[in-house]
């Protein structure tokens, strides 16, 4: 998967369908870590990219399924780890797909990641229903899973990165997907 850089930025064709960016901030504003979320109804990574991935015929196309890509964690920064050495940001961002999820009447995330973030995920009490036979793509094994958006996720991430309570803003849990 080639991806354009352009002024240093990556972007492919799905950030121009008006994604949701989830971001961790440091107390100071900067960035520690994203991620970008689409729905399954529209383009997306899975179905146009790496449908290599799911068994014949399969086509992962729902309203209460989201596609999870372009996870990112700053790891120049110092990391906070958990008990269990879980990034604090990746528990953050993980907790924050669940919470969304669970704000926008979400049953499923679907996303496609490689063999270390296999494990990461299963660090982090994150498991997933594998959607198809791994694969290698280019130098990497690489997966697709369907992860539960449900309150036994989001206990079993915040546990697992040490998390208490909510990761989103109390402004953004308001506003999030008011009509």
């Amino acid at each position: 998967w080639d991806v354009q850089v352009v002024d240093g930025w990556e972007i492919d064709p799905f950030d121009a369908l008006d994604p949701l960016y989830l971001v961790s901030l440091d107390s100071l504003g900067h960035v520690r870590g994203t991620l970008r979320l689409l729905p399954t109804t529209g383009p997306n990574m899975l179905r146009n990219v790496f449908h290599c991935l799911l068994p014949d015929g399969l086509v992962i196309e729902s309203p209460r399924i989201w596609e999870s890509s372009r996870f990112s964690v700053d790891l120049s920064l110092p990391a906070e780890r958990s008990a269990n050495r879980l990034n604090r940001v990746t528990g953050e961002l993980l907790a924050g797909i669940v919470e969304v999820g669970m704000l926008a009447g979400l049953t499923h995330v679907v996303s496609v990641y490689d063999a270390r973030m296999a494990r990461v995920l299963k660090q982090a009490g994150c498991p997933a229903d594998l959607m198809g036979e791994p694969r290698r793509i280019g130098e990497v094994m690489t997966y697709a899973g369907l992860f539960d958006t449900d309150e036994a996720m989001l206990g079993r991430i915040r546990a697992a990165a040490g998390l208490a309570g909510s990761v989103l803003e109390p402004e953004t849990r308001e506003l999030a997907f008011a009509a």
